[in-house]
């Protein structure tokens, strides 16, 4: 996986002039989501679902700086505790602490390898430190390729995989490119030191019907006058694209000599808005430049070259990896395995997926701060409920920029509605700890019902994970629950 690749990066989605020819090839070779998501547009929301299966407003981690619970386990302890090795090499960032890890492998996950960006950071002089973080290093000296955080965690999953050939493991290599500073020998940015990445009309969005919190994240790039003449240029990020593909390179080349029945996953986190919508990085939105993502697999029998068209998320991405390697998914993952959609891409698996927001990060003031949202799209229309602003509704068949807020149109009220009621039911099905009356009486919802204190009444206990949790008692007996959802 890589952090911070919007979708349209990859040539086998868009032609925008990035050369990324290794995960094309990956693509042609097996199967290209066209319609993936995130399940939290930030990095360590979104790495707590690919490796605990479980949505980060139930894991804990529904922000920067935080981890999951003890009581939710990672896909390293599940394989551990069948006797298959599992090793994570690159940026974990979900220990809770900072950025770079604290450097200690996790439980479940091989020691001999683990290599997240402290450990990095730790092999440095000072000086080099700062020039690993300066994005000026690629101009003045310049790097070698050796010196860059993705060649080392490269070295190691080549090692990896010579060592485990003939081994049932899982593998992860979690690049850092092309977030920034994109450190990457200097040859790379002089390639796109002139580059203009392709634009849409989203470019010039006032966001005159969207979210308020939208206007404030914009600020003084909603004055910018960008009828006439208006680019989008970031030569490290470009370059830091191109330059951790050929590592990957590296990666597959090695998984073909040593590991060719494997099942190849390639991800990122989520995307980057590049002055979309006036916005940029990442944050509060579901817009599809940071909400949607890359998704490629490949594992012998996938038919090459397909494409599945219909909408998948990380959450499934765990409960793919287990039902490979002929595992139990627990009902605690609330995830669709995609092992059918390989077999089969036009196969539907969900009907539905979801994208959630907390915080950007708990050390930091900024970012907006707490901006509690949740999403839903069906493939078509994307309904957003931004809980301390304003909602939108997108119809992306017609409207594929997300320029028009269609939430107060009358002919797509009874849509918006069926979306809103779904978007409850998950919100209660995934005992998310922020659900309640709140992101129902939205002023746009004239149905929606009058508050009370008990709300649907219910207690909604955690499911069942043999193994892991003993089954949980019910209150009112001590005895053990029958059912996880009843009566309070």
């Amino acid at each position: 996986m890589t952090d911070a690749t919007r979708w349209d990066l990859l040539g086998s989605y868009r032609a925008a002039g990035i050369d990324t020819p290794h995960l094309d090839r990956l693509a042609r070779s097996g199967v290209r989501f066209e319609r993936a998501y995130t399940t939290q547009p930030v990095c360590a929301p979104a790495r707590s679902a690919l490796f605990t299966g479980t949505w980060p407003h139930t894991n804990g981690t529904w922000s920067n700086n935080l981890a999951p619970g003890l009581d939710v386990p990672t896909l390293g302890q599940r394989l551990r505790d069948r006797s298959i090795t599992a090793a994570y090499i690159g940026k974990w960032h979900l220990d809770g602490t900072d950025y770079f890890g604290n450097g200690r492998c996790p439980d479940g996950w091989d020691p001999e390898y683990w290599y997240d960006m402290r450990t990095y950071l730790e092999e440095l002089s000072p000086e080099e430190r700062r020039a690993s973080r300066d994005p000026a290093t690629v101009e003045d000296p310049g790097v070698p390729e050796e010196f860059t955080y993705a060649h080392r965690c490269t070295e190691r999953a080549v090692e990896f995989l010579e060592d485990h050939e003939d081994d049932s493991f899982l593998l992860v290599v979690s690049y850092d490119e092309p977030h920034d500073p994109g450190i990457t020998p200097p040859q790379y940015a002089e390639k796109y030191r002139d580059f203009v990445f392709p634009h849409d009309e989203n470019v010039l969005d006032d966001l005159a019907d969207k979210p308020r919190h939208q206007r404030v994240w914009a600020g003084p790039r909603l004055a910018e006058d960008r009828d006439d003449g208006f680019e989008r240029r970031d030569p490290r990020y470009f370059a830091a694209q191109e330059f951790v593909d050929a590592q990957i390179g590296q990666v597959l080349a090695a998984v073909e000599a040593h590991a060719p029945g494997a099942l190849i996953v390639y991800t990122s986190d989520h995307g980057d808005m590049l002055a979309s919508h006036r916005l940029y990085a990442k944050g509060p939105a579901m817009y599809d430049e940071i909400a949607r993502v890359p998704l490629l697999m490949r594992m012998p029998g996938t038919a090459s070259g397909a494409v599945a068209p219909h909408p998948v998320s990380h959450i499934d991405i765990a409960p793919t990896v287990l039902e490979h390697m002929g595992m139990d998914v627990p009902a605690l993952m609330p995830g669709k395995s995609l092992v059918p959609v390989l077999a089969e891409p036009a196969r539907r698996v969900n009907d539905e997926v979801f994208v959630e927001f907390g915080r950007y990060e708990v050390d930091h003031d900024g970012f907006g701060g707490f901006q509690p949202m949740r999403g839903v799209f069906d493939g078509r229309f994307k309904l957003v409920v931004n809980l301390l602003s304003d909602d939108e509704l997108y119809d992306l068949a017609d409207d594929p920029g997300e320029l028009r807020n269609l939430l107060h149109d009358p002919g797509c009220s009874p849509r918006r509605n069926r979306l809103h009621d779904r978007l409850l039911a998950w919100m209660n099905e995934t005992r998310d700890p922020f659900r309640g009356s709140c992101w129902e009486r939205r002023p746009w919802r004239a149905d929606a019902r009058e508050d009370t204190w008990s709300y649907d009444g219910l207690t909604r206990q955690r499911p069942d994970d043999p193994g892991y949790q003993p089954r949980l008692l019910d209150y009112t007996t001590g005895l053990e629950m029958t059912e996880t959802v009843r009566r309070k």
